[in-house]
């Protein structure tokens, strides 16, 4: 163990972070010095860990090499962060086509669900991610992207807008409505670097009636989203399984593949949106059942994460209005997460219109 690399250990006692929980000093001075092809170090995938002690992850990846390179650390905190998968001796599933008939026609009760939207993220080629690309590397994957996005046909079809081309008043609309990132403002993600060279070759790519969008170069290469108004779940769905095929599609035809492996699924710069990186949530709301001392209890049973409705970030619309979403990332495919979140918001539904009926739900709370 180096002298060096021990005086260079970082001072993690006041963090609690699954890296924290998972970092020793032999761990740390066995990679000091070591890099990946793009350059990235493990002190480069710690930083926003260090840098903020509240975190629960407190690192990501600056490439998809770093994930294997760095795995005495990555696969502990995969593992801790993802309800025991484990990256040595678990796989994933890759399906090459989405299968919008996974789920039932029956559209939600409207009465409840507010709005739908289901985004991933995917990463090119052999570029490195947000937190370490270069400039270069930056506006080629936007110039490979924008390529793609050309090729997108019917309901998906729409244009690509760069933000360096909007005025401000056209950025903050976009913003506001909650169709545009903004400029990183999260502790998490300037720590990280991923805000360098701010708004260049950063862009939003939209259909028509702004129901299907592929960001550009924010968090990951691409994130690609579908989303409504209203309850219809399966037209959220098949929307979003003809963006990833297509977009698949128009890719390989120029010679690029998503970034993804066989124990790890697709490769994203955070470490909790391994395998799928899907978030299938909806605006749902529950004016009774949120007021039942089991709510909390139920949600993380039925392995869905609740958030404010503005986002990650932000709070809640209303005190009984929540975005609940898939917990789980690896080792299911996207089709049967939706499956899940679809399965587990009807029967919150039900609870609901039980209990405005002032009956038990006892009978439903799951074990």
């Amino acid at each position: 163990m180096s002298k060096e690399a021990l005086e260079n250990f970082p001072d993690l006692s006041k963090h609690h972070s699954f890296m924290k929980q998972h970092m020793t000093k032999e761990i740390y001075a066995a990679y000091y010095g070591q890099k990946t092809n793009n350059g990235v170090t493990l002190d480069h995938c710690i930083q926003t860990g260090i840098d903020d002690p509240t975190l629960d992850v407190g690192m990501v990846a600056g490439d998809a090499e770093s994930y294997t390179k760095f795995k005495d650390v990555f696969f502990p905190v995969v593992k801790s962060y993802h309800n025991g998968y484990d990256p040595s001796k678990d796989t994933h599933p890759l399906p090459d086509v989405l299968d919008p008939d996974a789920i039932p026609d029956t559209p939600l009760d409207d009465k409840y669900i507010i709005s739908s939207r289901m985004r991933i993220g995917r990463s090119i080629g052999d570029f490195a991610f947000a937190p370490s690309c270069t400039r270069r590397q930056r506006r080629e994957v936007e110039r490979i992207a924008t390529e793609a996005l050309k090729g997108l046909t019917g309901e998906i079809k729409g244009e690509y807008h760069p933000i360096s081309g909007m005025t401000p008043e056209e950025e903050e609309k976009l913003i506001s409505d909650h169709y545009l990132f903004a400029k990183p403002a999260s502790d998490f993600m300037r720590n990280a670097g991923m805000g360098r060279d701010w708004p260049d070759s950063r862009g939003i790519y939209y259909n028509e009636g702004k129901t299907f969008l592929v960001w550009v170069n924010e968090e990951d290469h691409l994130r690609i989203v579908s989303m409504q108004k209203g309850a219809d779940f399966k037209a959220v769905f098949t929307r979003f399984c003809q963006g990833v095929n297509q977009m698949r599609k128009q890719l390989k035809a120029a010679g690029h593949n998503f970034q993804s492996s066989p124990s790890l699924g697709y490769l994203c710069t955070c470490p909790t949106n391994l395998g799928t990186s899907l978030r299938c949530s909806v605006h749902i709301k529950l004016t009774k059942l949120c007021e039942d001392p089991r709510f909390k209890d139920i949600v993380k049973k039925l392995r869905l994460d609740k958030r404010g409705t503005g986002g990650e970030y932000r709070a809640s619309a209303g005190p009984d209005i929540f975005d609940l979403s898939n917990l789980d990332r690896l080792g299911k495919t996207e089709s049967e997460l939706v499956q899940l979140v679809y399965n587990a918001v009807k029967l919150l539904i039900e609870m609901e219109k039980r209990l405005e009926a002032g009956k038990s739900i006892d009978d439903l709370v799951p074990k």
